[in-house]
């Protein structure tokens, strides 16, 4: 049988190793954090009904995924800068196209019952030949494998192995940042943000707030910026980056500046993308899923897309005797769908953090479930 690993046990890594160990397959896990607490997990993810559920049913988790996620979270408030409601979409009791989860109990989910996650293994590059592939690591482990996935992210170092693609800067940066126990601590902006998300656009600038599990929200400063800014604040620094949102936003409603005053741990993210349409030519050994292959802005679909890689993936490689060839017909149909999807979201994100703050209602508008 087939020697298979994944890098990288995030959604698309961990999708391809559950639906393959659902069919009996044996598959190995490459992750480099040195255990499932080794860092916070991360927000609240939306999975559509056709993408990311459509990938845990084929992993024989969507019954379990339902009894997690917060239907509710699909809640949307859009307000203006000056506080006054624009939309305030509410899913009805039965809609369930687009249900929240956070991302450490979606985590749990596909981790359980896998039993070759190798926790630790920061690998430092991968060498097709032979039909196969070694991996190699930074503490100097190396293994081959029959097929090496590369499910390890936007800087993936599995992708220089089929091409030589680096993301690019995306003309937008986010600074990040946390309410803790909101419920309690913080009433008025718990209601503010209601069972969703809140979201404002001005010009070139955004704030979005989204709640996840346990009355944590999470809030993100979005702004169109040549890359660095800003240019003298250390991004270390918390109280400095908190004050530049803040300069950034000045002028709106007190109730939404009070989400970047009150939150903690600030961190400033770049938005990086990958060439619309990025492919490569197929390396036998080799591929990649998820941010790896077709990194784009985050708009819903990136997670999404790299759960259902990861199924299908894993589907095409059990139904089929000819390993390579399956891979090689799988990207195919990956990079066709991922090549739609990154146009939308990278038009996407021009209209939400752009000029015309009104064009981003607009969006908000064509995209809700009616």
């Amino acid at each position: 049988m087939s020697r298979i690993a994944v890098v990288g046990g995030g959604p698309a890594g961990l999708a391809f190793a559950r639906v393959l160990a659902r069919h009996g397959r044996p598959v190995t896990v490459l992750e480099r954090d040195r255990s499932p607490a080794a860092r916070p997990p991360g927000g609240s993810l939306d999975l559509h009904a056709g993408l990311g559920q459509r990938a845990l049913e084929k992993a024989g988790l969507l019954a379990e995924f339902r009894a997690a996620a917060r239907p509710e979270g699909q809640a949307m408030r859009i307000l203006d800068p000056g506080g006054a409601v624009l939309r305030d979409w509410r899913p009805g009791p039965d809609e369930r196209a687009n249900p929240e989860i956070d991302r450490g109990r979606l985590r749990d989910l596909l981790l359980g019952g896998l039993e070759d996650v190798r926790w630790g293994w920061e690998v430092a590059e991968v060498v097709p030949g032979g039909g196969g592939a070694v991996v190699r690591c930074a503490d100097g482990r190396e293994e081959a494998f029959d097929l090496v996935v590369g499910a390890d992210g936007a800087w993936s170092r599995v992708r220089a192995a089929v091409s030589g693609a680096v993301p690019e800067y995306a003309g937008v940066t986010y600074v990040e940042t946390s309410l803790d126990d909101v419920d309690a601590r913080h009433p008025g902006l718990a209601r503010l943000v209601g069972d969703g998300a809140v979201a404002v656009y001005g010009v070139n600038r955004g704030l979005v707030a989204q709640r996840g599990g346990g009355g944590h929200v999470k809030v993100y400063a979005q702004y169109r910026t040549p890359q660095g800014w800003p240019a003298d604040v250390d991004p270390g620094d918390a109280d400095a980056l908190r004050a530049a949102v803040l300069d950034l936003l000045d002028g709106w409603a007190p109730p939404l500046l009070d989400l970047v005053r009150h939150g903690t741990a600030f961190v400033r993210r770049e938005l990086h993308v990958l060439p619309v349409g990025h492919a490569w030519a197929h390396v036998p050994g080799v591929t990649l899923v998820g941010d790896a292959a077709h990194l784009m802005p985050p708009l819903g679909a990136g997670a999404n897309l790299a759960l259902l890689d990861g199924a299908e993936l894993a589907e095409a490689i059990v139904g089929a005797g000819d390993l390579d060839g399956a891979v090689r017909a799988f990207e195919e149909r990956m990079g066709a769908r991922a090549g739609r999807w990154a146009a939308r979201t990278a038009a996407g994100l021009e209209r939400l953090v752009g000029a015309d703050p009104a064009r981003a209602v607009a969006l908000f508008d064509e995209v809700q479930p009616s």
